[in-house]
């Protein structure tokens, strides 16, 4: 029985071995042009546009000229309350309607709850381009364009399909059980999702809203369209750092830097709850 052991543990090794070295590989490979952006962030433009270096005097001039506010230029502190107030607005009436509607579709479906959650993914079969128009002149008549409102409303509407999908699988693992001696015990409707789901898949709920987050802090194509001055974001402002005086990578790399760390760190104090969420959503 031993010899066999050792013959299995002996030919599993070197595969095991080549397939960590691989995933390593792979890690590595999709890391670096993130450690080279923040590298180039530090750097000046003549290090940064010149021959790669790995070795220079460091800097935070950068950092330093992008965050100054300049007159007629969209400011850092603008453009980041503007996301922040999207982002976080918009989030909110996702989960408050995803819930209702995932708990719906996992715990009393309808008869086509299956035609329920295609109609909810074709919303996203259209291309945002193919749309824009319509939503601009809506935006227009409406009063709403160059406002975080209309922002709120749209980034809701594109991040509720994914919501629904994502937690109507969290929803589908509580166990049946749990309900029904919830409702023995005379708890209503409310309380029943209160007191005993919404515990259980609270870190499907936030792998959901750390996904809307950061979908919402990214999109670019709305904002630009829709936004183009004081109602500007994260993004826009990133893209305003390009000039067409001279270069501009390592400007335009301390941007990107900044305008990715409310990402990381969202990503950082969630990576617990995300993970198993994720994981518990992919169970069955």
């Amino acid at each position: 029985m031993s010899s066999n052991t050792g013959a299995v543990v002996g030919k599993n090794g070197p595969v095991s071995f080549l397939l960590g070295l691989g995933t390593w590989i792979i890690g590595l490979l999709f890391f670096f042009p993130i450690f080279w952006l923040v590298l180039n962030g530090f750097k000046d433009e003549l290090d940064a546009n010149g021959s790669p270096k790995l070795f220079f005097e460091p800097t935070l001039e950068q950092f330093t000229t992008v965050t100054e506010s300049q007159a007629g230029v969209l400011s850092f502190g603008q453009a980041f309350t503007n996301s922040m107030v999207a982002v976080l607005l918009s989030t909110f009436f996702v989960m408050i309607l995803a819930v209702p509607a995932a708990y719906s579709l996992a715990i009393r479906p309808v008869r086509k709850w299956r035609d329920v959650l295609f109609f909810f993914i074709s919303t996203k079969f259209l291309p945002i381009v193919g749309v824009i128009m319509p939503l601009y002149i809506l935006g227009q008549r409406l009063d709403l364009l160059n406002t975080k409102t209309i922002l709120v409303v749209l980034y809701t509407g594109m991040n509720l399909p994914l919501a629904v999908w994502m937690l109507r699988s969290f929803f589908a693992e509580v166990p049946k059980e749990l309900i029904e001696a919830a409702q023995i015990d005379g708890c209503k409707l409310f309380g029943q999702i209160r007191s005993v789901i919404l515990p259980i898949v609270a870190p499907g709920l936030a792998a959901t809203a750390l996904l809307c987050v950061i979908f919402a802090w990214n999109e670019f194509f709305l904002a630009v369209q829709l936004n183009p001055q004081s109602g500007s974001t994260i993004p826009q402002w990133v893209a305003s750092q390009e000039s067409g005086r001279g270069n501009f990578l390592a400007k335009i790399s301390a941007a990107s830097v900044l305008a990715t760390i409310p990402v990381v760190l969202a990503g950082w104090v969630a990576q617990k709850r995300m993970i198993r969420g994720l994981a518990m959503g992919a169970i069955k």
